[in-house]
């Protein structure tokens, strides 16, 4: 009997939907392709229209919605992103925020060869927003625990080790930010120990920041604090084609919530022109996280098809097809590889 997972699904804001429902599509392909597992999509509402109406950004059947799934994927909300991503990674306990950078083919890209991982701790840090301030001044405490740092260290490793990566890198900024990158570099040290087969390096984050750019195949897994991860992981999908190409999961140890990270993208809303790889590519990690590794092997290597032949590519990626085209293409793809293997 094939298994089946219950995936909520966050559409959102501007091209939120124009991506969610093709890629739900190519999700269906894939499963009835390769049988052995279903999928059954709960669609939630959250982001900036649902606040217009209802006065909140995240409604709390959404949340209950999330929690009752067996997974979540969440596309794009607009300008309140703060009050619907951020609630949910803290209240579900997602304290690991996954990036992968991976150069595809076909794909303009500003380095070629790129092919690391930033995991990024999503729970604290300046992100838990502790504030306060006037006209006059303004104040953010950045909090780091040891708890935190060590979850996140530890689930760094875990992954290189999994994925056979070989070295994980700690960016911090000790030099200055004593009492807690000190802190998070020390655990991340302490941790290191007890992986003795993967290597460990530290850097501080304006030089890894260059490093990135200048040679981005130094980097294996780079494992940081919110703040720095969001800003680094932002400049390694550039490296590799932009947002449109950059997926990410927020995984905790019993849930996970995949997004593409390009955002709403109110420029070309309504105009169905969003490229849907990141999200494909989130979907690819979602079936990952499941267990289902043939699925996420066929996925990307269908994406990978469409790319290569080129024919049939959304705007930013030099070609002139709509987002349910592409879609379409890679669905395509899956059926073909289903044939053959």
């Amino acid at each position: 009997m094939a298994k089946r997972y219950r995936v909520s699904v966050i559409p959102g804001d501007g091209v939120g939907p124009e991506i969610a429902f093709p890629v739900l599509g190519v999700l269906e392909t894939l499963s009835e392709a390769l049988g052995g597992f279903r999928f059954e999509f709960l669609c939630l509402d959250a982001g900036d229209e649902v606040k217009r109406r209802t006065g909140v950004a995240l409604p709390e059947e959404t949340l209950e919605g999330v929690k009752g799934s067996d997974v979540c994927l969440f596309i794009a909300v607009g300008e309140t992103a703060s009050e619907v991503i951020l609630p949910l990674r803290q209240r579900l306990n997602l304290y690991a925020n996954v990036r992968p950078a991976k150069t595809y083919p076909n794909v303009p890209h500003g380095r070629p060869g790129v092919d690391l991982v930033i995991v990024r701790e999503n729970t604290e840090g300046l992100y838990r927003r502790v504030e306060d301030g006037t006209e006059d001044w303004g104040v953010s405490m950045r909090v780091i625990t040891r708890r935190a740092s060590e979850r996140i260290a530890r689930f760094a490793f875990e992954l290189a080790r999994r994925e056979g990566r070989g070295r994980v890198t700690c960016v911090h900024k000790a030099n200055v930010l004593k009492s807690t990158c000190g802190l998070f570099r020390d655990v991340c040290r302490e941790v290191a120990l007890q992986y003795p087969e993967v290597g460990f390096d530290e850097m501080y984050v304006d030089a890894c920041a260059l490093r990135l750019v200048m040679n981005p195949g130094a980097f294996d897994v780079i494992v940081t604090t919110n703040l720095f991860g969001d800003i680094l992981s932002d400049l390694t999908a550039g490296l590799v084609g932009g947002l449109g190409m950059a997926p990410s999961g927020n995984i905790g140890d019993d849930f996970a919530i995949f997004e593409p990270v390009h955002g709403s993208a109110p420029d070309i809303a309504g105009k169905g022109i969003a490229n849907p790889s990141a999200a494909i590519l989130s979907a690819k990690m979602m079936l990952d996280w499941l267990g289902e590794k043939r699925g996420a092997e066929v996925l990307e290597r269908a994406l990978i098809e469409v790319l290569k032949e080129g024919r049939i590519l959304t705007p930013d990626l030099g070609g002139r097809a709509k987002t349910q085209e592409m879609a379409e293409a890679v669905s395509q793809k899956i059926r073909e590889i289903a044939e053959v293997i």
